[in-house]
This record gives C-alpha cells, structure tokens and sequence, in this order.
C-alpha cells in the first residue's frame, strides 16, 4: 500500500519529469493529508453500535443435484417489507444466483436470541419438498455485509470448512427428516479508528471513497467473519406463535436428543429462532477473505503442481534439443553442398524435402479451419487476459460473478483479432479476398452458437427443474444483443483488417499434381491422439482443483499456478505440435495442416475423458440424469473451448515452422 506523499515524492525526484509527474503533484499539492487505497476487494462498510445489519441469502445449492433454486421455494420466513433481489450482474445471473434480502436482521455489537415467525401447518407438498432437499443435500447460503456464511464440521475426525448450512438432516438408519430452524451466529467484528484511511472499492457496491469529511461516520467496526451453527430445535408452536418477530427470547440450546429436534411432517407448525453473538478479532479488512480461500492440501497442492512443472520442463528439453539437433544436422548439410551435389540429392533424397511442391498445398475444408483458428485466437487472447488480471488480484471473490462477466466482455472485444486472423489465413491459402465475409461471419458464429445450442437444450432441462440456474429470457435477448451488436460487427472490422493486410507467402512453389503419400503401417491419427497426452500432463493436476471449484463449491483463487500452467501449456502444446509436424513431413507426409492442429487440440478429448472420471469416482454423490446430462453438457463446451485453443497455438507454430523450414532450404 503506498501512500499519496510518496506517490508525490517519486513524481518530484525525476531528472526529467514528465507532464503527467507535474499534474499528479498538483494534484497531491490540495490533499491535506497521505492517504492508502486497498484494491481490489469491496468497499468497506463501518458499522456503530447498535445499528442494523441485514443478511441477505442466495439461492439453495447441493453438490448432489447440481440444480440451485430459490430460497423462498421452501417455507421460511418472508421479511417485513416483502421479497426483494439485490441487483445482480451478467455472471451471476448465468451462474444461477439469486440474491434476494432475508428476515434475518442483526444489530452491531448486540447480542440477542430473536424470533422470526411460525409457519402454517406444513402441507403435503411442503413436507414433500423439504424431505427431498434434506435429502439432496441442500445448502442454505446466507450472506452478511458481503461475507458467506461459514459453517465449521468434523469429518473422520477432521474439522473442515463449508460455506452455508445444510436445510435438514437425517439421522443415520432413520426415515424420519429433521428442519434446521435455529441459528446461532458468530460474527467477528474489529474496531476501526477512522484514520482518513482512502477506499477504493471494485465490489458490488462499486467504486466509493472515504474523504475527511466522512471520517467520524467511518469510525465504528468493521465485519471481518460470519460463522453460523445450525441446530434442530422442536418448539412449542401455541406458544411461539404468540410472539411477533423481532421479539427477544431466552437463550436456546440445541438439542442432543434426537426427540425435541423439529421433525419434517405433515401438519407440523415450524418456529424460526436465531441468535447472534459478536465477537472482537484483530482480523483486518484486508484479510477478511483468507479464511475462505484457505485450501484443503495446500500443500499437496504446491508440490504437485511444482512436480508437474518439472516433469514436463524436462520432457520438453529432450524434445527441444532432440529437434534442434535433427533440423540443424539436416539443413547444414544441404547448404553446404554445390549445386550440382544439391540436384544428384535431390534426386536421392528422401523425407521432408521431397514435399517441397506439396507442403503449401490448400487443406481438405479449409474454411473450417480458418474458421477454427480465429475463434482459437479470440478464447485464448481471453483466457490469458482474464488469468494476468485474477492473478494480479483484480478478480477479487468478493464481486461475485465478476469473473465471468469479464471473461464475456474480453471475448466481445476480442472478436477484432478472431476476424483478423481467420480473414489473413483465408488470404493466405486461397491467394484472393473473394469470400472473407463468409469467413468472418462464420468465425463470429462457430463457437458462440455452438455454445448457445449446447446452453438452450441445457436450458430447456433447467426450465423443467424450476431451478434458479435456468437462463431467463431477458437474458438470452441480452446476450444476443451483445453477440450481435458488438462480436459480430468486431469480427467483421476484423475481417475488414485482414483483407487490407499482406497475405503470408509462401517460399517454395506448389506443384499441380498432388505428391502421392505413401502406405504407412499405422494410421497418422494415433500419432495425433498420443500427443494429447504431453499437453494434458500440464493441465490435469490443475484441473481437478478447478472442477473442485465449480461442482463441489469450494473457492479457486490460486490463478498465479493457473497462470504459470497457461503458459506451460501454451510452450508445450507448440512443441508437441512442432515435432509432429515434423514427423509427417520425415515420412513424405504433406497433409500436417489439421495434424498440426489436433496434435495440441487432442487434449480436449483427454479433459473430457477426464471430466468424465471426476463425474463417475469423485462426484458419486451426484444423484439423477439431469444432474449428469448437466454436468456432461458444461463439460462438452469446456472441452470445446480447450480445443479451439490448444489447436490454434500448436498450428500456428507449426505454419511458421513450416514456412522458416522451407524457406531455410535453397530450392530451384
């Protein structure tokens, strides 16, 4: 954190300094005092004592159905002024959060035992729901100035962390369900001396400041951890239902027996209680959000990923210098030869150099591959991005659904290069601009509506759950607007770009007869598969965290590994592909364009396979065909995404392998 004066200081002690180093000084000159900023995170709310707090809620969860749905879907008590959804952001909503407000409602540094209210006699179709997402393992998830409810357990003997509390339980070896209604809350709060400290928030509030003039209402206590312990506790509902809400009660215990818990039936009355308990901690704002982005096996997590690292360094070393010596060998002994030597060679030849009239030759639909590499460029231009910014911290867990959101504008935005590139390469193969704009237009349109067809019948599903994950009609006319309205005419200003530009030329001539390739003993396309294998080494170790992260609902906030794993990915997916490319061309083989492609794209088929196996061994608990048609269907597009990507990368390292090749070789 540094401050304006020094901010200031740097900006004087310059030999030359700049305009800009003389407007921030003035600018210093009217601060009264040095302030700090803090980014990323949200903006910082004090709180006095004795003013309210109210908690929000999101939609229900569960790692068995992966089908979120709305909290009030279940009976629990509405607030006074009635239901009300926070605004929410482009990733949330295709996450399927719904944040509504709650009946839930502290007071800072009070500590109380409240009652919130007394349903009805539960019906059939009340118990019916609640049984079934008891025993779906539902999760109610609560949220207190921005922070997620945790919830401690043990497990085997080991205390482990969850974020939200489940909505029931059932006792082993019982068919009875038992309705958590009472809560008991620990908030952690640190006193905060309002010492003109300047905020900058990127959360939900957006961007806000402390000035000197709000320093006395900045005084006050901040709220650095929510904890929640929730129990089952069996009321007497004559007498409950006698209170209003908000009313203080003695203290609860919970229940060790398993009869005065609150049992799911019909014509149950359930009471609703609460209590909160305040608690100082000397955890600072900062770093409030450590305790959720702590990892089970970190360490296991560092020395794996580090172990991967090193394994593939030095496979791709082999390789590298395996390559270097063969190439090399191969070229300084042709040019060391006269001309005369270089043509008896020529006639004795045999391999790479015999495909000097062929090697250039156009690929079988290569429209589909201009298509397939433009829409590579526009996902990895917004993959690397979006990584740099989370591991620069700028993706902060606080502003949920921020990550998404940004990876959605990135590739809006990012259309430009997709159309460049695809219209440059179409240049190049065919040798005219006759058909960019069909070129642009399908490159606008390959991946986006691949992914919209996979969403709709995903959709449809969703729709037929009722769930909260299901993408609401305004929202589709959204995203089309901004496909349409931003990516398309982007791509197509691409394309423009790319007809205006020189196409790449070729150094050697291509014959009109096509070279025959000879017999092979075993199809080219295992080659091709293999290869998959190295660039998933890289990325398999990482992937299970990420997959973690998105079903079983933990948190990922390690990008730093996952940046420094991209770029592995990238080097080794170009020298897999590099090398491959080399070996067709060793054995007469002039067809390496969509080779060159699927030998780093193969390892899509590997992520999926292994999405697969994380589904079957690691997600047991989830239960029902529409969870796994879910699950395989989100997997598909992933699996997708990796492909265009990983393809793109060994291909066009591949094309200016090619082309420094046979431009190296003197050719008559």
């Amino acid at each position: 954190m540094y401050t304006l004066c020094e901010m200031a200081s740097w900006a004087i002690s310059g030999r030359k300094t700049s305009s800009v180093h003389w407007v921030l000084f003035l600018v210093f000159l009217f601060a009264h005092e040095c302030r700090g900023f803090y980014l990323p995170g949200s903006y910082m709310h004090t709180y006095s004592t004795g003013e309210p707090i109210l908690a929000k809620v999101n939609s229900l969860t569960s790692i068995e159905t992966e089908l979120p749905f709305s909290y009030y879907s279940l009976p629990y008590c509405k607030p006074v002024g009635g239901i009300k959804k926070s605004a929410e952001n482009l990733g949330e909503l295709l996450m399927g959060d719904q944040i509504d407000n709650s009946a839930y409602r502290f007071r800072m540094n009070v500590n109380e035992t409240i009652y919130l209210c007394t349903t009805s006699p539960l019906n059939e179709h009340d118990v019916k729901l609640l049984k079934q997402r008891t025993r779906d393992l539902y999760q109610v998830n609560m949220i207190l100035d921005n922070l997620p409810a945790m919830r401690f357990a043990k497990q085997n003997g080991v205390n482990i962390q969850w974020t939200g509390f489940p909505v029931g339980y059932t006792p082993p070896q019982s068919n009875d369900d038992y309705i958590i209604n009472h809560l008991k809350f620990r908030v952690l709060v640190h006193e905060y001396e309002g010492s003109g400290v300047e905020i900058i928030g990127t959360g939900e509030e957006g961007m806000n400041v402390i000035s000197d003039s709000d320093k006395k209402k900045a005084s006050g206590f901040e709220i650095v951890g929510f904890e929640v312990y929730p129990c089952s506790v069996k009321f007497n509902p004559e007498v409950m239902s006698k209170h209003k809400m908000y009313d203080n009660l003695t203290s609860v215990s919970c229940p060790t027996e398993i009869e005065k818990s609150q049992i799911i039936r019909e014509q149950e009355r359930v009471s609703f209680t609460y209590e909160v308990e305040f608690v100082k901690s000397n955890i600072k704002w900062p770093s409030r959000w450590d305790a959720y982005l702590k990892m089970e096996g970190a360490r296991v997590h560092w020395f794996s990923i580090l172990n991967s690292l090193m394994v593939i360094f030095f496979l791709a070393g082999i390789v590298f210098v395996i390559f270097l010596r063969t190439v090399r060998r191969d070229l300084t002994r042709y040019e060391e030869l006269d001309k005369e030597a270089q043509a008896q060679m020529n006639e004795e030849l045999s391999g790479w150099k015999l495909v000097v009239g062929d090697v250039f030759r156009e690929p079988d639909c290569s429209k589909l591959l201009c298509v397939m590499i433009g829409d590579g460029v526009q996902i990895t231009g917004m993959a690397v991005v979006t990584i740099v910014f989370a591991a620069l911290g700028f993706m902060s867990p606080a502003s949920r659904g921020m990550l998404l959101t940004g990876m959605i504008i990135l590739y809006l935005f990012l259309g430009i290069f997709a159309g460049y590139v695809g219209v440059r390469l179409w240049r190049t193969i065919k040798g005219t601009s006759e058909g960019w704009r069909s070129v642009s237009w399908s490159v606008a349109c390959f991946f986006p509506g691949t992914v919209f067809v996979i969403l709709t019948a995903l959709n449809f599903i969703l729709w037929g759950s009722k769930s909260t994950g299901a993408i609401p009609i305004s929202l589709y006319f959204i995203l089309l607007s901004l496909w349409f309205c931003i990516s398309v005419p982007l791509t197509l200003l691409g394309g423009f770009l790319g007809t205006q530009s020189e196409p790449i030329q070729y150094p050697v001539r291509t014959n009109q007869i096509p070279r025959e390739i000879p017999a092979r003993k075993y199809p080219s396309w295992l080659l091709v598969l293999g290869a998959g294998t190295l660039p998933f080494g890289t990325l398999f170790i990482e992937l299970f965290f990420i997959l973690s992260s998105i079903w079983l609902g933990r948190f990922y906030y390690v990008f730093g590994f996952l940046l420094v794993v991209l770029l592995l990915l990238v080097v080794v997916c170009a020298e897999v592909s590099v090398v491959l490319t080399y070996m067709h061309l060793c054995v007469e083989d002039w067809r390496w364009w969509w080779k060159a492609f699927f030998a780093s794209g193969s390892v899509a088929l590997y992520v999926f396979l292994y999405s697969i196996n994380y589904l079957v061994f690691d997600l047991q608990s989830l239960s029902g065909p529409v969870s796994a048609i879910l699950y395989l269907g989100y997997s598909l597009i992933m699996a997708i995404a990796i492909m265009l990507s990983t393809g793109t990368i060994g291909f066009l390292i591949s094309f200016y392998f090619v082309h420094y090749l046979f431009s190296s070789v003197k050719i008559d």
